[in-house]
């Protein structure tokens, strides 16, 4: 396994928060199973010890004192620097021997994120509560953003740099699962979801995560993202609740005059008015923020392009023989015929004119 990644620099991300218990054997687990990879614990303001036994286990530790998984995440992200990202929690509940199948889907597909979906008939592991709440979750966000992946609040994922490097990371807690799997769905990323195992803590350590709480901090991530990436569909709802209340209040007043000539209740006449003014500023608002989110869009997408994407390493001395007319790395176009022969070193030489253009 180490010559397969070997020219590869390979980093794997853990954040933790009061994992003393767990943190060793994952760090231990990883080594094991990326041997050339380099191993970041990020401590996040931990009343334990879990950054001194992560360093006794041979991890990088970093700090990050600003409390929430995502504050941890984002400072991850912009600190260091790798061609390739294994994500895991720091809780030993995922399976490190997926690790490199992780990788290897990434790199023979070119993807930009490979997902973990966890697989366990371990109840404690994996409580009702956690599963309903994830399938909830994960399927309004299929409904809203695209149905790509089944499993979007797992903690393990493999990112390309290209994508780390385009991420926005605006939440700070929990609700960062969400966040990923948004801006691949709305960058249109190439991706894939893998299965893999997941176990239950190790004894004596316990779950951070409170079902209810996080639930709703990861449903109003979910409502702060379309309003974010939907503007159109988040107001045009506001527009057609605000419309039908207009239409319901002055319905009766409508037909009262109708019958009469009178508008006895001016009160509820100007209210209508007004709330049907509202439902047409939301509309309004809506379609200038719909263009501005095309054009926020579009520039998050050449910051993605701006960074290679995820390949195997080419052997040394080879070069490949581009075909007339293909693109190169730096943007520019092959005009001309070209052959191609071997020297005597065995590196591929090109003959014949070429030009860029």
């Amino acid at each position: 396994m180490a010559d397969e990644f070997e020219q590869l620099e390979i980093a794997v991300l853990i954040p933790c928060y009061n994992e003393e218990i767990a943190i060793p054997r994952v760090v231990r687990d990883f080594r094991q199973a990326l041997p050339g990879a380099k191993i970041y614990v990020y401590d996040n303001a931990s009343s334990d010890r879990t950054a001194e036994v992560a360093a006794q286990a041979g991890a990088i530790v970093g700090h990050e004192p600003y409390p929430g998984k995502g504050n941890v995440m984002r400072r991850m992200f912009s600190d260091i620097e790798a061609d390739i990202y294994v994500l895991v929690d720091g809780d030993d509940t995922y399976d490190a021997e997926a690790a490199p199948k992780l990788v290897r889907a990434l790199l023979d597909k070119q993807l930009d994120m490979v997902n973990g979906a966890r697989v366990t008939s371990i109840k404690e592991a994996y409580r009702f509560g956690h599963r309903f709440g994830n399938q909830l979750l994960t399927g309004l966000v299929q409904h809203i953003f695209g149905k790509q992946f089944n499993d979007m609040l797992s903690g393990y994922r493999v990112f390309s740099r290209r994508f780390v490097k385009s991420f926005p990371a605006i939440s700070s807690g929990f609700e960062i699962e969400t966040e990923l799997t948004v801006h691949a769905l709305e960058l249109r990323m190439k991706t894939t979801e893998i299965p893999i195992r997941y176990k239950d803590r190790p004894e004596g350590s316990t779950s951070k995560l409170n079902t209810i709480r996080d639930g709703l901090r990861i449903l109003r991530m979910i409502g702060v993202l379309v309003k974010e990436e939907r503007p159109l569909m988040f107001f045009g709802l506001s527009f057609v609740m605000l419309a039908l209340l207009s239409l319901g209040l002055a319905t009766p007043v409508v037909l009262e005059y109708l019958q009469t000539g009178l508008v006895p209740r001016f009160p509820t006449a100007i209210l209508s008015a007004a709330i049907m003014l509202l439902a047409f500023l939301s509309m309004f608002c809506g379609l200038i923020l719909d263009t501005v989110t095309h054009s926020r869009r579009e520039l998050k997408r050449l910051a993605y392009l701006e960074i290679r994407a995820p390949s195997w390493p080419q052997s040394a001395g080879v070069r490949p023989v581009m075909p007339e007319g293909l693109p190169l790395a730096s943007g520019g176009r092959i005009a001309g015929s070209a052959r191609a022969e071997t020297d005597p070193s065995g590196v591929v030489l090109p003959q014949g004119p070429l030009a860029l253009s």
